[in-house]
């Protein structure tokens, strides 16, 4: 078989075979196959494309190109989530923890923040003391302790998706969905969960900036799933404004915290309560929506989603008494209030500019391994629609270097557009999709 065969073939627009996806993944992962005809065969699947079965054969040949952690020795139904990106979205430490409260087990490993978009290991190490360099075996031993566990990503899982992904971004060939749904999917499929849940996410801060778009993808996701064998189900979600208010590692943290204490409610506890009760319907722990939404309500209500993040914060090492006194996450030297310049009504923010203002004061990274301090972010005190006088504070920044402070002060106040009249009302979850 010859690489040079196999990217005429997709080039030409013809469908790649099982076995073609499989020496190609294979042999640019051990090297045999240099980038150059990698990136030769990406950019022709990127223009002639790929159907739904090359592309479930492309996430099933990703998967099995590196280890996969045993989780068989996790007692229950093992269930997964996966959010396609955003500002302020940390549904998972709140939708983690409300489900293994309803019975489920979460064991989940997640990745660190990069551009405008966080990262939940980053936020989970804004917690004193949590370590998230953990075995397949912690995993697996703090689940079956607590019903959840977050983790970092080891390097022997899905190698081929890193060189993969690392080709894609030097060769402009990101933004294509079978390449975007095998890498999703590859990850979720190693762990073996018994069902997935994907929140894919449309408009302005997200990567599928289009509805059309978000709705293909979402689609792919949940049929690459049916053909693992895996239930798979989708919530395509808005992005047209940060899910919550606070942009930051520790203020996320602490967000979070407080919409499990039952303080804080809008999109982002919503949000959670929503894919949770899809998690548990998805791995048969309920019966219905209406009977999973009510599981879900009491976890909260009772504090028992509470109790199992402290104890998961525990088993990591962290101190569980954040989960108590919010306090005693890093805290910034210094808040800076942001206020608006003329009356009306909020209008559309640029929800990518805002996540980027907090990445300019040090939350997050413009390259892969820049440092990041957790205390440092920003928090927005208005919503879509909300009106607005003169003089009134729409954010505060949470500063500990004023470096690039003017900067992000200004592109938070830009980012945040004033209209005479209000928006047009957004669905916080447009469509919900499940496999046949």
């Amino acid at each position: 078989m010859l690489i040079q065969d196999i990217i005429l073939k997709k080039r030409n627009g013809g469908a790649l075979s099982t076995e073609e996806i499989e020496y190609f993944v294979s042999s640019y992962t051990n090297g045999t196959i240099p980038d150059y005809q990698a990136a030769a065969l990406l950019m022709a699947i990127w223009f002639s494309r790929m159907d739904a079965r090359e592309t479930a054969d492309l996430t099933i040949a990703i998967r099995d190109s590196g280890s996969r952690p045993d989780l068989s020795v996790i007692d229950g139904v093992k269930l997964d989530k996966h959010s396609t990106g955003g500002v302020a979205d940390t549904t998972t430490l709140i939708t983690a923890p409300l489900v293994a409260a309803c019975g489920g087990k979460v064991a989940k490993i997640s990745g660190r923040g990069l551009g405008h978009t966080g990262g939940t290991v980053d936020k989970l190490e804004s917690i004193p003391g949590v370590d998230l360099s953990r075995t397949p075996e912690d995993l697996a031993r703090i689940v079956n302790e607590c019903g959840l566990a977050v983790v970092g990503q080891s390097g022997d899982l899905v190698p081929a998706d890193r060189k993969l992904y690392a080709l894609r971004d030097v060769t402009g060939t990101v933004d294509n969905v079978s390449l975007i749904a095998s890498s999703i999917m590859s990850k979720k499929l190693a762990l073996g969960a018994d069902a997935i849940v994907l929140d894919v996410k449309t408009g302005n801060g997200s990567f599928m900036g289009e509805e059309t778009a978000a709705e293909e993808l979402a689609r792919m996701m949940v049929e690459i799933g049916r053909r693992a064998g895996k239930p798979t189900s989708a919530l395509i979600t808005d992005m047209n404004q940060p899910l919550g208010l606070a942009v930051g590692n520790a203020l996320e943290v602490a967000e979070a915290i407080e919409s499990l204490r039952g303080d804080r409610s809008g999109d982002l506890a919503d949000l959670s309560l929503a894919l949770a009760a899809e998690m548990l319907v998805a791995g048969g722990l309920a019966a219905t929506g209406a009977e999973a939404s009510r599981q879900v309500r009491e976890a909260l209500e009772s504090g028992r989603g509470l109790q199992r993040l402290a104890r998961m914060i525990e088993l990591l090492g962290g101190s569980p008494q954040v989960c108590e006194d919010t306090s005693l996450l890093p805290r910034a030297a210094e808040e800076v209030a942001v206020v608006v310049e003329r009356s009306g009504f909020v209008g559309d923010i640029m929800t990518a500019d805002v996540g980027r203002a907090a990445m300019l004061l040090g939350a997050g990274r413009a390259a892969k391994n820049d440092p990041i301090d957790p205390a440092v972010g920003l928090k927005l005190q208005v919503r879509r629609g909300d009106p607005v006088q003169a003089g009134d504070e729409i954010g505060r920044l949470y500063v500990n270097s004023r470096a690039n402070f003017e900067r992000a002060q200004a592109l938070l106040l830009s980012s945040v557009c004033i209209s005479d009249a209000p928006p047009q009302k957004k669905p916080l979850i447009y469509r919900q999709v499940r496999g046949e």
